[in-house]
């Protein structure tokens, strides 16, 4: 399939409403779910359109709306790779999929992005007493919410259809099989992995 005319002979176009559903800014709803918001998904991408879809955890609030079309996410201690920093700074597009515990539907937020580190708005972005370094600062392009179908489909929320943990591989083991690590066990990376995240998280 080459074409988007290829593909609406699969796949209908949508009513009227579903392109409307795009309000451009950030009304009282869209507000209201950020604020309750403690997890958005950032998706950005480089020049030559390498991709990437990072995770974004703060307590429910910590996204700072600063007017009807500009909000703000601190940047917190990771890897230290800034895989979607180092695409805003050379392709400022930028995606963002705002979930709530519970919320079938996504608020789904589309803009440009810029890195500033240090703002008046710093000070509201502090968490357990640690300010951040560098924030995320997104002029809102494209804002609506999304349906609640994949969410239904997966269970997501649904206790009852989570797996074992235990059948699942540990970061640690993950970790030292991808590297080829041979001399330390997955145990011990596994409590490096937990210290780090416990003490390093702000």
């Amino acid at each position: 399939m080459q074409t988007e005319a290829e593909l609406r002979e699969i796949v209908r176009e949508p009513s009227q409403g579903i392109w409307d559903k795009d309000i451009a800014r950030i009304d009282e709803h869209a507000r209201t779910i950020i604020a309750h918001s403690p997890f958005v998904l950032l998706a950005t991408a480089n020049p030559d359109g390498t991709c990437d879809v990072s995770p974004r955890g703060d307590p429910a609030g910590s996204v700072l709306v600063l007017d009807d079309h500009r909000l703000a996410i601190a940047d917190r201690p990771g890897n230290h790779r800034l895989d979607s920093l180092r695409n805003v700074l050379h392709h400022p597009g930028v995606g963002l999929l705002f979930l709530v515990p519970g919320m079938n539907e996504t608020l789904r937020v589309n803009g440009r992005g810029t890195l500033v580190s240090e703002a008046p708005f710093f000070d509201d972005l502090t968490v357990q007493g640690k300010r951040p370094r560098l924030a995320l600062l997104v002029e809102v392009e494209e804002l609506y919410m999304h349906c609640s179908k994949a969410f239904l489909r997966s269970s997501l929320w649904s206790p009852e259809t989570w797996p074992d943990r235990g059948a699942l591989p540990t970061l640690g083991r993950i970790a030292k099989d991808h590297l080829g690590l041979k001399d330390v066990s997955a145990e011990v990376i596994d409590e490096g992995l937990a210290l780090d995240a416990e003490t390093n998280r702000y």
